[in-house]
């Protein structure tokens, strides 16, 4: 900075080639406010001016800098900076072949700033020439055809096809009006469904179903055409959380084209896999994925019970694509979308769907005789982990129902003594020649036996084991269960002074 007579109010300032403005940070504002002003060029334009400024110090700190260095130098265009972000920002990119700089002298008419000019707001940011905009009668934007590939045309293809199979079930509630005693149909709950035949049967999960007054089943894949048809319950399967619907319109059945079913037993873990629903409403969508991995276990959400065999895919399956196909690059069903693993109830790419090969025999079934045959033992037992005290596995028999097939086979059920003393019943720990460690193995065993098998049964009685046979029933002819006070506890913590 260099200043005239000290009789004049001017002052003269000096950009010197390469100087880094961060270095005195007040001499740069009072350098901007200065360069702000009216001011008279008294040495010759340069033809770059450097100015060195960090990515760090933001585009505020820039424009002061750029304001120093071309305050009034109107032909001062090119600017070679440190920071290519800075540049960005102002929109003022550096010449080509800049290498040099070279220094500019301005002198200013207003006097120097001072410590209390310092405190003033900033000037405002010097104002861009604006430009008009050239219009152009006659643009128009090229758009070119796409091309797909020959594994997109597939997807589409396929796509075609097997969407008119899906339906969309919502599940509604009929309600009285607590003012006008009206009764109002309300919406509880939706899902997705299979037509899977030609005679209006559609299967879908169990609970998309449960506990509906009605349920309204929509097809079509054109929201011009869809129509909405009512349906009945012929059946369900709580346990494996099946069930099948059946349309009541002539013009449904005409309307409903059925799926494809195919085999789940020759499904692979990498293979791809389409899961086709109605996510949140959105009806017909489609997601893509592989099957992740086979055998897979999951209970019931509705019982509780264990369902093994269930198909794993990472194809994004969220609320809405319950009861959906999930079917391979042949267009054929190979499972029926069930659940999912997250954690905040939507897709986090680990979903399940039950295999076909199981669907199709419970479907069978209730078309058949409207409920499933499933064989029992006749029995209620204990809680898992009821006998983890005693440092024991299987599973503890609580009560063996007169007259079925366990009380037939002379199984113990648990009791209590003259004195209120626990007796503990019979243990089972193996069936039909399966290893039973909890209530998971034994339905797991049940499930691959039939109706009228006679298998054979393990029991740990007190200290001894004992081996029986056991015919086992359907679950139609199976007794209430006998009311009993016996209260078997999952822990025992003794209390102080406790005899024993």
């Amino acid at each position: 900075m260099s200043s005239t007579s000290s009789a004049s109010s001017a002052s003269r300032a000096r950009v010197a080639p390469g100087i880094d403005v961060r270095s005195n940070a007040s001499r740069a504002r009072a350098l901007s406010r200065a360069g702000a002003s009216r001011a008279r060029r008294t040495s010759a334009v340069p033809k770059d001016v450097k100015v060195d400024v960090a990515p760090d110090d933001g585009d505020d700190f820039f424009r002061r800098a750029v304001a120093v260095a071309c305050a009034s130098a109107v032909a001062c265009a090119n600017i070679v900076s440190t920071s290519s972000a800075a540049l960005a920002a102002m929109a003022m990119p550096a010449a080509d072949g800049a290498t040099e700089a070279y220094g500019e002298e301005f002198e200013f008419t207003t006097p120097p700033p001072t410590p209390e000019s310092r405190m003033r707001a900033p000037p405002p940011v010097i104002d861009v020439v604006s430009i008009k905009p050239t219009l152009d009668a006659e643009y128009k934007t090229t758009q070119v055809s796409q091309k797909l590939t020959a594994g997109e045309r597939e997807t589409i293809e396929l796509f075609n096809k097997a969407k008119g199979s899906v339906v969309y079930i919502t599940n509604v509630a009929v309600r009285r009006d607590a003012y006008t005693l009206n009764l109002t149909e309300t919406p509880q709950g939706a899902g997705s469904g299979i037509v899977w035949d030609t005679k209006g049967h559609v299967v879908t999960n169990y609970h998309v179903i449960d506990k509906a007054n009605a349920l309204k089943v929509t097809i079509g894949t054109d929201i011009a055409t869809q129509k909405v048809y009512d349906a009945n319950v012929v059946g369900f399967d709580d346990d494996k959380d099946i069930a099948v619907l059946e349309l009541l319109d002539p013009e449904a059945r005409r309307n409903a084209k059925p799926l494809t079913i195919g085999r789940s037993s020759e499904a692979s873990v990498g293979q791809r896999v389409f899961a086709i629903g109605n996510p949140f409403g959105l009806d017909h969508t489609l997601t893509t994925g592989v099957i992740s991995g086979l055998g897979r276990e999951i209970q019931s959400g509705n019982t509780g019970r264990p369902i093994d065999g269930i198909i794993q895919t990472d194809a994004a399956i969220n609320p809405g694509n319950s009861g959906g196909p999930l079917i391979n690059s042949s267009g054929q069903l190979i499972g029926i979308n069930t659940a999912i693993y997250s954690a905040s109830g939507t897709s986090s790419g680990v979903g399940f769907a039950l295999p076909s090969d199981m669907v199709s025999g419970i479907v069978d079934q209730l078309i058949r005789f409207g409920r499933v045959t499933r064989p029992i033992l006749g029995i209620s037992f204990a809680p898992d982990g009821a006998l983890d005290q005693l440092g024991l596995g299987g599973v503890l028999v609580l009560d063996a129902r007169e007259g079925g097939p366990a009380w037939r086979a002379g199984v113990r059920s648990t009791s209590r003594d003259e004195s209120g003393r626990l007796i503990l019943g019979d243990i089972i720990i193996e069936l039909a020649g399966e290893q039973i460690q909890d209530s998971s193995d034994l339905y797991r065993t049940l499930d691959k036996l039939t109706v009228g098998d006679t298998v054979e049964l393990k029991l740990i009685r007190g200290v001894d084991k004992v081996t029986t046979n056991i015919e086992l029933d359907d679950v139609k002819d199976m007794k209430p269960p006998t009311p009993s006070t016996v209260v078997v506890p999952l822990r025992t913590k003794k209390p102080p002074g406790a005899p024993y």
